[in-house]
């Protein structure tokens, strides 16, 4: 791929840095660029310190958009206080009504929105065709509106109308549920220990702490689990633990 560009959407967490080392190390793409986006997340500090790890890791571009005006109009709690509900392995059988309280309004569609037009730019002024990659994956019937098949493929029919670069949007891990991903990244050598998956940001100097009941936390350990794998994430008050123990619950 050494004519053509990728820019990768990554958040620092398993499915989109498994997503950034499958398309450099698998699809050998050159050039690559890792888009993080600052939409006033509460875990803003951790996801950007894993984003960089990846993006230095795999001798990529960084680049941080700014977008904190959605986290101003999202009710998310991914934005706004309040608690998280701490959640069981029992809670992570039916996820519809705890999701709500994360979603961020068309989060993705504004991203991809403004990856388009990155994309574009780049066209303009280097003359190189940019593909842009999202680490979407299996959610189900739980899926968000906009991380879906039929999403990806609109968006890249508005791409299309609304773009002069060519170049499209791929969604690699979409028909992946989190264990297989996981197994795919250790195959590549990802290091899931530099990933952060916590939707609420434990404040620990320079350490990527996650707080083990959130619902991305929840779902990260049920991923290993059913990997048949050790995580190596650091949860708050769980002193030396590699592994969920909360997965033991009920």
């Amino acid at each position: 791929m050494k004519k053509r560009h990728a820019i990768v959407l990554c958040s620092g967490g398993i499915d989109s840095v498994t997503t950034a080392h499958y398309v450099k190390k698998k699809l050998r793409y050159k050039s690559m660029s890792i888009l993080f986006f600052n939409y006033r997340q509460k875990s803003i500090g951790q996801e950007k310190m894993a984003a960089k790890k990846c993006a230095r890791n795999l001798d990529a571009e960084f680049i941080e958009a700014d977008l904190k005006w959605l986290g101003e109009i999202s009710d998310s709690l991914i934005n706004k206080k309040g608690r998280a509900k701490r959640l069981s392995r029992k809670d992570l059988k039916n996820t519809k009504k705890e999701s709500e309280k994360w979603y961020v309004p068309c989060r993705n569609t504004v991203f991809l929105s403004y990856a388009i037009a990155f994309a574009e730019s780049f066209f303009i002024k280097k003359r190189k065709i940019c593909d842009i990659f999202v680490g979407f994956k299996n959610e189900g019937k739980e899926a968000y509106p906009d991380s879906t098949k039929k999403f990806v493929n609109e968006i890249n029919r508005l791409k299309e109308i609304s773009s002069i670069a060519k170049g499209r949007i791929k969604a690699p891990l979409i028909n992946k549920d989190k264990e297989d991903i996981i197994r795919m990244g250790l195959k590549m050598g990802v290091n899931f220990k530099d990933t952060f998956s916590c939707y609420t940001g434990v404040s620990n100097g320079k350490r990527l702490i996650h707080c083990g009941y959130c619902l991305a936390c929840m779902l990260r350990k049920e991923g290993f689990y059913w990997a048949s794998q050790d995580d190596p994430a650091i949860y708050y008050n769980e002193k030396n633990s590699r592994n969920s123990s909360l997965l033991s619950e009920n």
